[in-house]
């Protein structure tokens, strides 16, 4: 039954080469198991994983696509900052970031794009 079974992200890359580059270089991940030319696998914290892979398709979604849950989103948010990430500046109805981080009734959330347009988010719940 799927309620048992690990949930895996699916990412699109049009460069899967220069995509594996932001992936180690700038977010400091672990080396992906590389499935073949075109697909490789990340795993990160208790068993989670994200598959990147390449298509023509990337970058087209308009919404967050993955993210990360942190315990301390402004230390990184720092941290990255430093490595180069662009946290997105949002000014919605309902939803404002300032210094790239928003407040939402259940926590804090801040977003940034890798080289492949994917829209990713930090996460700290109140």
């Amino acid at each position: 039954m799927l309620k048992n079974d690990n949930i895996m992200a699916v990412l699109p890359a049009k460069d899967i080469a220069r995509a594996k580059g932001f992936y180690a270089d700038v977010l400091g991940l672990d080396p992906p198991q590389v499935m073949d030319d075109e697909n490789v696998l990340y795993r990160s914290g208790n068993g989670t994983a994200f598959l990147l892979y390449e298509t023509d398709n990337a970058g087209s979604a308009k919404n967050t696509q993955m993210g990360w849950e942190t315990t301390d989103i402004d230390g990184e948010v720092a941290d990255l900052r430093s490595r180069g990430v662009v946290f997105e500046d949002y000014d919605f109805p309902g939803l404002k970031t300032e210094g790239g981080i928003a407040s939402t009734p259940v926590g804090k959330a801040a977003w940034f794009t890798d080289t492949e347009g994917n829209i990713l988010n930090l996460f700290q719940r109140l």
